[in-house]
């Protein structure tokens, strides 16, 4: 066995070997099919069953290659639980017992050898530290994201103002208007706003709403996905004694895969330093 791949190197390929292909299948097959009914090349009904042709294929795609990425990847990569906490959360495979992973298509000897390699999932992980990580990692409101957004409430605001004065539109000016100047103000103060949101090191996690809690009092530690399209929200989520946090972090200056390595990072430090499991 050749445990020479890092968790990275791996969710890169599954990436490039099952995500982006299914993408291409799905807006492929449904690009195709609108070309060719604008062009009248085919009769309009060519849509919903160009819209069902590119699921079964893509899901189809999806079910053989996740299992042959799966296998290569479990195979050859040494921390096998941090593969599958990083793959569940990339979207490259679903937690085990879903309806969805229930799904794949895995022959007799696939089967076989993804029971032979359960037993890799008795060891610890390696801790593997990366040394161009600081001691300390603060979180602030990303300036850059919050700019942006307050351009284009304030433009709401003055296509509201517009709608208003030029076109009689009084409704729907009005409620252009409020909504831009309530979330042009409140992108405005966010990205103004210098108090950390986040602080994370060796020792533990404090956030914005939350207190300072150590590694050793903190559960279930990672960063999900809630809601999909455009309503799709990221949150920083862990246990304590106290409670539990649940922190959106869309407006912040970091990212859900970013965040995951941090949190993997000053936990591996934090046990490595005091010993525990």
């Amino acid at each position: 066995m050749n445990e020479t791949v890092t968790v990275d190197e791996a969710i890169a390929k599954g990436h490039r070997m099952v995500n982006y292909p299914v993408m291409i299948i799905m807006f492929g097959i449904l690009g195709l099919c609108f070309y060719l009914g604008i062009q009248k090349i085919l009769p309009t009904w060519i849509f919903p069953v160009g819209f069902g042709l590119a699921f079964v294929l893509a899901w189809l795609y999806w079910s053989v290659m996740n299992t042959k990425w799966r296998l290569w990847a479990f195979e050859n990569v040494r921390n096998v639980n941090e593969l599958k906490k990083r793959a569940v959360q990339e979207k490259l495979i679903w937690a085990d017992n879903s309806l969805f992973e229930k799904t794949e298509i895995r022959s007799s000897a696939d089967r076989e050898k993804w029971t032979s390699l359960q037993n890799k999932f008795t060891k610890d992980d390696l801790f593997i530290d990366d040394i161009t990580i600081a001691n300390e990692t603060i979180i602030f409101y990303s300036k850059g994201k919050n700019y942006i957004e307050m351009v284009i409430m304030l433009g709401c605001f003055a296509f509201g103002i517009y709608l208003i004065i030029k076109s009689d539109s009084y409704i729907l000016g009005s409620i252009l208007s409020v909504v831009g100047a309530y979330f042009g103000y409140k992108e405005y103060k966010e990205a103004t706003n210098t108090e950390p949101q986040i602080i994370i090191n060796d020792k533990g996690i404090k956030t914005i709403s939350t207190e300072f809690y150590q590694w050793s009092a903190i559960e279930n530690e990672e960063v999900i996905i809630e809601g999909s399209g455009k309503y799709t929200h990221y949150y920083l989520t862990y246990e304590h004694p106290e409670g539990s946090e649940h922190l959106q972090i869309d407006d912040f200056d970091t990212d859900q895969k970013s965040l995951n390595k941090l949190l993997i990072l000053y936990r591996g430090r934090s046990k490595k330093k005091n010993n525990y499991r």
